[in-house]
């Protein structure tokens, strides 16, 4: 792969004990993997390919799990807010679905990925503007490091690519395997969080 470090969602030791730290950082890698993807061909870009996948599919679903319900319970309008930053998840998760079944060098495939780019980068920025403010100012750093203890936790257990067989061949079938990842994000998620 490039010369390029960006941490992939659990592969790193940085000391986030702010979730919204945490997340922003992410946001800054996802950045910084699409470039990556842009950039290289061949086995470098498949590489980068599944790093982002990872991390998107990682990064979403602890934000499902973590962070809107949080939002959705404690701040003014949060249920609508919620709402929106869910309906843009899903467009994404579709987008990011139908490209994990390309193969990388399909001519499609760049442009479908500068498509899902755009998409993800506007649904980072609602989500910094309208979630992360909120939560940076009404959240004592208590609970800002256990949400950040939990999103690492998923992370960490995350595998780093979907791997068929992993459960039932049923399941991967019916979910496909970005959503088999985030289906064990989510697991990863509530146990971490006592929930599970």
């Amino acid at each position: 792969m490039s010369q390029l470090h960006t941490p992939q969602g659990g592969a790193d030791h940085a000391d986030d004990l702010d979730v919204v730290a945490l997340l922003m950082r992410q946001h800054g890698d996802i950045r910084n993997l699409f470039d990556e993807v842009e950039r290289t061909q061949g086995e470098e870009r498949r590489e980068a390919f599944r790093h982002l996948v990872r991390l998107l599919a990682v990064h979403e679903t602890a934000e499902e799990e973590v962070v809107h319900p949080f939002a959705r319970r404690s701040m003014p309008g949060g249920q609508q807010i919620v709402e929106d930053r869910l309906a843009e998840e899903r467009a994404a998760k579709e987008t990011l679905a139908a490209l994990d079944e390309m193969d990388t060098d399909d001519p499609e495939f760049l442009p479908r990925l500068r498509a899902l780019r755009t998409e993800v980068q506007e649904h980072a920025r609602k989500e910094e503007r309208y979630e992360f403010s909120y939560i940076r100012r009404s959240t004592d750093v208590t609970d800002l490091a256990a949400m950040a203890k939990a999103v690492k936790a998923a992370e960490a257990m995350a595998p780093t690519r979907p791997h068929p067989g992993v459960e039932s061949g049923a399941a991967n079938l019916a979910l496909g395997p970005v959503a088999a990842l985030m289906d064990r994000t989510k697991d990863a998620v509530r146990k971490a969080m006592g929930k599970g």
